[in-house]
């Protein structure tokens, strides 16, 4: 195991380093060696109080900027971020426990991604038109609070922080506490690429202290939330006497179908494909396809490929690139994957592959083994909760509707799959589920396409033009000549 250097991150309020020595800290733990790597300050509503009235102040100009003042922005921060995506993605291993390949590929590269993206939608974004006789002109909605997580934590302050730049908004950010290194660097490419004082800032802390005073301020006009309903739901709560907008992008169970028409070899690809996206990141995503619905003539067709293409997943050290997987991000997220994986054992469930504990081999660090329950009634609290870990429910059904009402019978809606040879019935399949991104067979995801849900999966979207929509508010200039 190659341990990790020490980090440590603090407050960035105005344009400064706030010193934190006063204030109590948290240490930030490795998941694959269970060491410190480093500790952050935790801050308390008055720092959050600060750092709103530096935005606040900040908004003043930087909402007057031009359009090309911030594309010579986000530009600059681009090539700055080029240059630390080295530090961002051994920062995001160490402090979450992406794989080395992962983490340089996807998890670091996103980041830059989200700031490419913005910066073509910006170029040709319309910011006023007219409409009969009135204009109609796109404004910065103000200060936005963002709240982001840990399981991609570049890539959600990303596809917040662009847009908020690209139209004109100013910051107050709270990351992870269990994520804060990536954003350390983050904050220091953008000091470095100029960012005017003010206009992003910085407090760590906790959701139900910093995070909740994000969301309650008078002077926050957006909250920008990533992370679990619940917490999304007091996210909600909070903001609602100030009539704040609020965002999120929260839960998902998301549902697998593979229709009965595909050939042997397409059918294999697409339950293997299904479950390599599942375990990627050790399947701590929010659109992961955790559902795998299969036409119950080919249940044992699938069984075998699930099974073969799980055991084949390397599980070990994230600075191994010969593994797939790391650790899962913290003891307590792995004895809560444990507690759904004894709950399906419990309820009957047909266990396929993995299990209880760590892969073999493994003593130290949060590892858990890639895990197959099969003949899952849709009921069943493993196939209706968001496990957040490499947990795949084999669900069989009859007909292409059973698929379609069973698939819907969820409180999520963030994100489906469906994979089939005639592309009339995959079309129909996708359109009939309710969820905000469907990918037709093995489509991967689009950066520049909008990212969001349905019902408890949140609302609002993040990414394209439509990620622009939420930073702005619609002004109707009347009899305008």
């Amino acid at each position: 195991m190659t341990e990790q250097a020490s980090y440590k991150s603090t407050f960035y309020i105005n344009g400064e380093w706030i010193e934190s020595d006063d204030k109590p800290h948290l240490a930030v733990i490795n998941p694959a060696t269970e060491l410190s790597v480093g500790n952050i300050p935790l801050g308390n509503a008055n720092d959050v109080n600060e750092a709103v009235q530096a935005a606040t102040q900040a908004f003043v100009s930087f909402s007057q900027a031009t359009r090309e003042e911030r594309l010579d922005l986000l530009k600059r921060i681009a090539e700055e971020y080029k240059k630390r995506s080295t530090d961002m993605a051994a920062a995001i291993t160490a402090e979450m426990g992406a794989p080395k390949w992962l983490s340089e590929s996807n998890q670091a590269a996103s980041g830059y991604l989200h700031f490419k993206s913005a910066i073509e939608i910006l170029e040709q974004y319309e910011f006023e038109f007219k409409q009969d006789s009135t204009l109609i002109r796109k404004e910065p909605i103000g200060v936005c609070g963002f709240i982001t997580p840990w399981n991609w934590p570049v890539n959600q302050i990303g596809c917040k922080l662009a847009p908020a730049l690209a139209t004109g908004c100013t910051v107050v950010w709270k990351p992870s506490e269990e994520a804060p290194f990536s954003a350390q660097i983050l904050m220091e490419i953008l000091e470095e690429a100029g960012v005017p004082k003010g206009v992003v800032n910085m407090v760590h802390g906790d959701g139900p202290t910093v995070g909740s005073a994000i969301s309650k301020h008078p002077d926050i006009h957006m909250v920008s939330f990533t992370g679990s309903t619940l917490a999304g739901i007091a996210v909600a709560k909070d903001a609602a006497d100030s009539i704040k907008r609020v965002t999120q992008e929260l839960g998902g169970k998301s549902a697998n179908i593979i229709l009965d028409d595909l050939s042997e070899e397409r059918f294999a690809k697409a339950v293997a494909g299904g479950i390599k996206t599942l375990c990627v990141n050790s399947g701590q995503n929010c659109n992961a396809p955790s559902r795998l619905f299969i036409p119950k003539e080919r249940m044992n067709e699938a069984e075998a490929v699930v099974k073969a293409t799980m055991e084949k997943l390397s599980v070990g050290d994230p600075n191994d690139e010969n593994n797939y997987m790391g650790p899962v991000v913290s003891e307590t997220q792995w004895n809560r994957i444990q507690e759904h994986i004894k709950s399906g054992m419990d309820l009957g469930a047909e266990l396929l592959t993995g299990g209880l504990g760590r892969p073999e081999g493994l003593t130290t660090g949060f590892y858990v083994k890639p895990t197959a329950f099969t003949g899952v009634n849709n009921g069943m609290s493993i196939a209706q909760y968001e496990i957040f870990g490499p947990v795949v429910c084999v669900i069989p059904y009859n007909t292409d509707e059973d698929a379609i009402t069973m698939a819907n019978a969820n409180e999520y809606g963030l994100s489906g799959y469906v994979s089939g040879a005639d592309s009339e019935r995959v079309n129909r399949v996708a359109f009939a589920l309710r969820a905000g991104m469907i990918h037709l067979n093995g489509a991967q995801m689009d950066r520049t396409a909008p990212f969001g849900g349905y019902k408890h999966s949140g609302n609002g979207r993040e990414r394209g033009p439509q990620g622009f929509e939420e930073f702005l508010e619609t002004k109707a200039l009347l009899g305008m000549q």
